[in-house]
């Protein structure tokens, strides 16, 4: 029996090994995917930052086409709502986080009576929702890991269509966003109509220096601003879903990576323990041996 022990805790400890490979193997992949995924952040910041200045000057240039464009509506009959999470797992609890926020979401606005519909963009997120028995109007997959501004496109177009059509009033986000290394938020943010840029700018003001507020000047609009704000809208909308992409898949390879670490420790702490087990059991089977060899010869010797 102890023979049979043995034969199996070193078969789990070369399992163990094994796993340990691919677990440290895919931790040194998404490591170096996240330096990838912060230098395109870093790279969107200026169009984002600039069509958001755009936008804020638009607006102030005409108050009634920046009414029917931003802000949030009074009342809202239907929302459409994009969820942004993983094509894979292995990523400790990103995926999850974002279905959980998205599920109480849905809840919310169906408790206050708001109709829902549903774009998902991640292959995780289509197959739960699915499995729950929520209706899926459009699953995006296959870009989650290394988005184009192509695929941002794409999400932007199915997600304004409808609003354009008057069959939503309002579309939400949920995603996460990326604001360092070791820190990433689930984060629900209004993308139709476009978030007021009021606020944004007050909060900019009280952040700026004092030294940061000498310029002054005013802005000529051509075509009008009323014109321009609508033809920037669709370019805004595509640019923060873009800039999103790019976070969510800066907080997958993170979160991948904190997992794998965790996995390759564990696996590592196992075989440890595994070894000490097995040699444990080598010194009862060894004992046993040396026990029934000095009783033989002990009844050897008597006769």
């Amino acid at each position: 029996m102890a023979g049979g022990q043995e034969r199996e805790l070193r078969r789990r400890i070369k399992s163990v090994e094994s796993t340990k490979k691919i677990t440290k193997a895919m931790e040194l992949i998404a490591a170096s995917q996240i330096a990838k995924a912060k230098g395109r952040i870093e790279s969107n910041k200026p169009y984002h930052g600039g069509m958001r200045r755009i936008i804020v000057k638009a607006a102030q240039g005409d108050s009634r086409a920046a009414a029917r464009l931003l802000g949030k509506p009074e009342k809202v009959e239907t929302a459409l709502v994009v969820v942004v999470v993983g094509d894979r797992g292995l990523s400790g609890a990103y995926n999850s986080s974002v279905l959980r926020a998205s599920e109480r979401l849905i809840a919310d606005l169906k408790q206050a009576g708001t109709a829902v519909r549903l774009i998902v963009v991640g292959k995780k997120g289509a197959t739960y929702f699915r499995f729950r028995g929520q209706d899926v109007e459009l699953a995006f997959e296959g870009f989650s890991d290394k988005p184009e501004f192509a695929d941002a496109l794409g999400v932007a177009s199915a997600a304004a269509q409808p609003f354009v059509a008057g069959e939503v009033d309002q579309v939400l986000m949920v995603s996460t966003r990326f604001l360092s290394s070791a820190t990433q938020a689930v984060d629900t943010v209004q993308l139709l109509p476009l978030v007021d840029p009021s606020a944004s700018e007050a909060e900019s003001d009280e952040d700026a220096k004092p030294e940061a507020k000498v310029l002054t000047g005013y802005t000529e609009f051509e075509p009008e601003a009323g014109k321009l704000l609508a033809e920037l809208a669709p370019k805004a909308l595509e640019s923060e879903l873009f800039t999103a992409l790019l976070e969510a898949s800066a907080s997958f390879h993170t979160a991948q990576q904190r997992a794998m670490a965790a996995a390759t420790e564990n696996a590592s702490e196992l075989a440890v323990t595994l070894t000490r087990v097995m040699n444990r059991a080598r010194q009862d089977s060894i004992t046993t041996e040396i026990m029934e060899i000095v009783g033989g010869a002990e009844a050897l010797r008597q006769d």
